[in-house]
């Protein structure tokens, strides 16, 4: 397990056992011929948490890759598409109770479940390890802004909140 200490003012796990999708923040696990997948910690930090979903897709559907499969409204409106073609298989957990995402995401908050088309194998080695990963998100607001800072740390942020800052009212 690796940990970041301070990402947007929060401490993150990011789990060596799983390989994850950087473009959505996904993690994938296979599990017998499956992947089960869900949001990374740095995922939810970036998006504020998990407060409703719902699935955009039938229980035992085939879906291609690519195609939106989970709507999630956090912080953000996020959809959430499959990295791979298959029968989708979703966690009724979760959708009773959505904050599990948020408290156990790598555990009991995992989202769908795919039985893929091609090799699990084969389709394992398309995403990338852990320190990909974290390599991925030097370029986002969690490093950024380790201690998590209102207002964030761009220039136009902090001209805007200095701007305010000295107004009058």
């Amino acid at each position: 397990m690796t940990v970041i200490e301070k990402f947007l003012g929060r401490r993150v796990e990011i789990p060596e056992d799983r390989r994850y999708d950087v473009k959505q923040g996904l993690w994938a696990k296979a599990q017998d011929q499956d992947l089960v997948f869900g949001l990374t910690e740095p995922a939810l930090v970036l998006a504020g948490g998990v407060n409703d979903l719902d699935w955009l897709v039938q229980e035992k559907a085939s879906v291609q890759a690519g195609q939106d499969m989970v709507f999630v409204i956090t912080g953000k409106i996020l959809y959430i598409s499959t990295p791979v073609t298959g029968v989708a298989l979703f966690n009724s957990e979760v959708k009773q109770n959505p904050s599990l995402v948020s408290e156990d995401p790598y555990q009991k908050g995992w989202l769908f479940r795919m039985k893929p088309v091609l090799n699990t194998e084969e389709v394992w080695k398309t995403f990338a390890d852990a320190q990909n990963y974290i390599e991925s998100l030097k370029a986002t607001e969690g490093f950024k802004n380790p201690e998590g800072l209102q207002g964030g740390v761009s220039g136009i942020c902090k001209a805007v909140y200095s701007g305010i800052r000295e107004q009058k009212f």
